[in-house]
């Protein structure tokens, strides 16, 4: 009689279920040894591209996991709020813990409403997370239809949700803090700039907001705006795991890794998608990016397991598009390394582009989930030189 074989699985945990965490999950199947757990602080997949919608009331921003997560993934609710790489287990907000052969740090970004501004934390309302934009809808329904809205951030988001509410016929603020949308060329941002003025959208581009008051804003040149609702769609932020668990971040508190998406401290822990900061050089914060940076952060981890070299990452660029309501958008061109040229694309067929991305976002996640290892994506952007044998660092044990 046979002895049976000895079935040893690897377990991997993936903090952060957004595009890059639940890519990455699903990439990781390509082995039957690994043991998935996917940690997550809500019960529903968020398509933070649509929050602009969801808060407008002009579509919905939520998913099943169960339609998104391949066979075998368990799906842990809660926040991961330590990890402890000497025991090596994350530790949990409900007190549980989960041990781990290799981490996935997928926990994304946020939108911070900043405490240097007085009242923006007390009355400015994110729009970065799902929790705060249900807020925003909430607040939105309340309001009278001519209640004056501020915006405040000149940036895609910004941009997005102004325009969103204007196509609903809001009286919109959009407060830019400097340049309208600042990553596109001078062609793309003036036909931005037109779609807005044309569509009641009042765009203060150099001003700042300096304070924020339940029913107003007031401007750095002293003007005191109305505002109903104050919109805060500026700035970056990123959740304080990494430091909080004792591991090496850049100055915004990303996670400084090397091109294999590899923590500089813990070869054991692998980076994926908006908190990831490989070379100290991050790649720009996208759904765009995330898909493709949680293939190649799988693919590292697998690596590891299989005792081969991790590959550098390789992702390139090829534009960013702006949606301007249901009817308009603009897709700006760009060269591989994210630096926009002086062509654009507007109209009604930017805008079902804009659409066509979006539900790629969802639909490549689930492809993974049928076919693990499916995801392609366009490589060859500049990245930092690495030196030829560069060796691995280990920390742990």
């Amino acid at each position: 009689m046979s002895m049976p074989q000895r079935h040893t699985s690897h377990k991997v945990v993936v903090i952060g279920g957004g595009y890059a965490g639940t890519l990455a999950a699903n990439h990781l199947r390509m082995r039957d040894d690994v043991d998935i757990t996917l940690v997550n602080p809500r019960p529903e997949f968020v398509e933070r591209v649509r929050l602009h919608q969801f808060v407008a009331g002009t579509g919905e921003a939520t998913v099943d996991y169960g339609t998104l997560l391949g066979e075998g993934i368990q799906l842990v609710v809660d926040n991961a709020t330590r990890i402890d790489t000497a025991t090596r287990t994350v530790r949990m907000a409900s007190g549980g813990a989960l041990d781990y052969d290799y981490v996935i740090y997928a926990v994304g970004s946020t939108g911070p409403v900043p405490s240097s501004v007085p009242g923006a934390a007390e009355f400015a309302v994110s729009i970065a997370e799902f929790e705060s934009a249900r807020r925003l809808r909430a607040r939105l329904d309340e309001l009278p239809s001519d209640a004056p809205v501020t915006v405040v951030g000149g940036g895609l988001t910004g941009i997005e949700t102004a325009a969103e509410l204007a196509e609903q016929g809001r009286r919109v603020t959009l407060v830019c803090g400097g340049i309208l949308a600042p990553s596109m060329s001078a062609p793309g941002r003036r036909y931005v700039a037109k779609w807005l003025s044309r569509h009641g959208v009042a765009v203060l581009e150099a001003n700042v907001v300096t304070e924020v008051r339940p029913d107003a804003v007031v401007l750095a040149d002293g003007a005191v705006r109305a505002s109903a609702l104050t919109i805060w769609a500026a700035g970056f932020g990123v959740p304080e795991l990494a430091s909080a668990s004792g591991l090496r971040t850049d100055e915004l508190g990303r996670l400084l890794t090397d091109e294999t998406l590899t923590s500089v401290d813990d070869d054991r822990i692998v980076a994926a998608g908006d908190a990831a900061a490989p070379s100290g050089r991050p790649l720009r914060m996208s759904c765009y990016a995330a898909g493709p940076l949680g293939a190649q952060a799988a693919n590292t981890v697998l690596s590891r397991i299989a005792e081969t070299e991790p590959a550098v990452i390789s992702v390139a660029f090829s534009g960013a598009c702006v949606s301007l309501g249901r009817r308009a958008a603009m897709r700006q061109l760009a060269r591989k390394d994210d630096t926009a040229v002086n062509v654009y694309v507007g109209g009604r067929i930017s805008a079902a582009y804009k659409e066509l991305t979006c539900k790629l976002g969802v639909s490549k996640i689930r492809r993974e989930a049928r076919k693990p290892g499916s995801l392609l994506w366009l490589k060859g952007g500049s990245r930092p030189e690495q030196p030829a044998s560069a060796p691995p660092v280990v920390t742990s044990p």
